[in-house]
């Protein structure tokens, strides 16, 4: 097997957005597609800031055709196909994927904190969920302020989130933003949810998640990253030795691309779309607003090097340092990103309202990208269950 192959700069963007399913026709479609990228992906993270969509969901309606939010709704809390649970971060998962984190949960068994306020108050809890069923934390009492992970909270969102973390509660819907919890075993099949961890070596583990990221963005450089968040341990040493090990055992491929010196890696299951961009295969250019957590957007520093786009996602920004808005999302159009867009969602007046479009400095607003853009945004405004849309600024 051939372990390494050289790309234009072109061809490597072509073949990332290839793999994640936004350029050419839709790969993904309706509610199997949002299972088949999420089994590609591994994970998507999860924010619950809501301006026009959530970020799984903004993630899922750039490359499923079809998407709704309440596809992803139903995946996660009828079906029980998916599941809230931590990868990269706080992200959704494929229920299959349990028997991967058990090392995780066992882990927050034994720390944590406040642990032992929330031990002394967890199998009342359980009692709790076994009388009434699902709970949120308003549901149970425990009003006493305890030492929590971002401030102080009360005993009864602590325990919640503890149990949660050591696998004993999922959750089992939300309301909004309210999370409302089950015992894990009515919402896993007891085979899956007691299996043994497939890879109970430490270094095994490890390669399973980085291997997994490197698919989850497409095209992965042996660098820091935020790509490889929440892979607990994983130093540089353990990182060089796993990307040498996953080449020897030729479950990756080493990719040159021209002007940039760092080597990139792809795994070696996608030699299609490597020879798909190879042959300059014909492909649709497609325009697309992308989430601001988005699994290609991992890297910020890769995207700059491969796509010369400069993305920050300024939520957290102070308002008066902020370069361009609150929830900005980044334009695609063919093999490239063209601007970025501020767009809230006016449930009311049933409008997606756009604030603003910032284009890179080199684009041209030819008529045929300007009807692209309008049919984006028209498909964006159906996302929010809009029925027009509003362009109020443009820059």
């Amino acid at each position: 097997m051939i372990k390494n192959v050289a790309l234009t700069n072109k061809q490597a963007r072509r073949f990332m957005l290839l793999k994640q399913g936004l350029i050419g026709d839709y790969k993904f479609s309706g509610k199997q597609g949002v299972l088949d990228f999420v089994r590609q992906a591994g994970c998507i993270q999860f924010d619950p800031i809501d301006v026009c969509g959530k970020n799984p969901e903004l993630v899922l309606q750039s490359r499923v055709e079809g998407f709704t939010k309440q596809m992803l709704y139903s995946l996660l809390y009828e079906d029980r196909k998916l599941l809230d649970y931590f990868d990269k971060n706080l992200s959704i998962i494929e229920t299959t994927d349990w028997p991967y984190f058990r090392r995780y949960r066992e882990a927050y068994k034994t720390g944590g904190r406040s642990h032992d306020e929330v031990n002394a108050v967890c199998e009342e809890i359980k009692n709790i969920i076994r009388e009434k069923g699902a709970v949120s934390s308003a549901d149970i009492g425990f009003s006493d302020t305890v030492d929590w992970y971002w401030s102080n909270a009360k005993l009864s969102r602590a325990a919640l989130e503890t149990m949660y973390f050591r696998g004993e509660l999922v959750v089992h819907h939300k309301k909004g933003t309210t999370k409302y919890y089950d015992l894990a075993e009515n919402c896993i099949d007891a085979e899956l949810l007691n299996a043994p961890e497939p890879y109970p070596d430490e270094l095994e583990h490890q390669k399973w998640r980085v291997l997994r990221r490197i698919g989850a963005v497409g095209l992965m450089w042996n660098k820091p990253s935020d790509a490889w968040l929440n892979i607990w341990e994983l130093k540089s040493a353990q990182r060089n030795e796993i990307f040498r090990q996953l080449l020897s055992e030729e479950k990756i491929m080493e990719v040159t691309v021209d002007g940039i010196k760092d080597k990139l890696y792809c795994l070696s299951t996608d030699r299609s779309l490597l020879e798909a961009v190879l042959q300059e295969t014909e492909l649709r250019d497609r325009c697309e607003l992308i989430a601001p957590l988005d699994n290609m957007l991992w890297d910020r520093r890769l995207i700059k090097t491969l796509f010369d786009f400069d993305y920050k996602w300024e939520i957290y920004t102070p308002k008066e340092q902020r370069k361009y808005g609150y929830y900005v999302l980044p334009l695609l159009y063919g093999d490239r990103f063209i601007g970025r867009v501020e767009a809230i969602r006016d449930s009311k007046a049933k409008t997606l309202v756009v604030k603003n479009i910032w284009y890179e400095r080199d684009v041209k607003r030819t008529k045929e990208l300007q009807t692209a853009i309008d049919d984006c945004l028209h498909k964006f405004a159906v996302f929010n269950e809009c029925k027009k849309v509003s362009v109020t600024n443009l820059s």
